[in-house]
């Protein structure tokens, strides 16, 4: 019994420091602007508050305000640095605006 408990805490702390390092690459969507930003991050909530309304300087001040139009979750800050570097390359935006504006097609229906 207590062998099953330590190995079910173990997992448990496991599974909590997974989840916690995850990395997520998000784009970010200004409808008042036509401009999208793609990034990665390990706190999502924070980075996008930080897009809209804290950060002082930098390139998405200027667009504001801005939606999450999409996001991948990743185990690795190496692998979230690698599909973010896809998504900027030309196929990549591409791939991206087709995304945005299916989604905002599907919130107009949906409105």
């Amino acid at each position: 019994y207590l062998e099953r408990k330590s190995l079910q805490r173990k997992l448990e702390a496991f599974l909590i420091i997974l989840y916690c390092s995850m990395f997520t690459v998000y784009v970010l969507f200004s409808q008042k602007y036509n401009q999208i930003y793609i990034g990665y991050t390990s706190d999502l909530s924070n980075r996008f508050l930080s897009h809209n309304e804290l950060a002082t300087k930098g390139h998405t001040i200027k667009y504001r305000p801005w939606i999450i139009a999409y996001t991948e979750e990743f185990q690795t800050k190496s692998d979230a640095i690698k599909r973010e570097k896809q998504l900027k390359n030309a196929t990549g935006r591409k791939l991206i605006w087709k995304l945005v504006h299916e989604n905002l097609l599907t919130q107009m229906v949906r409105a």
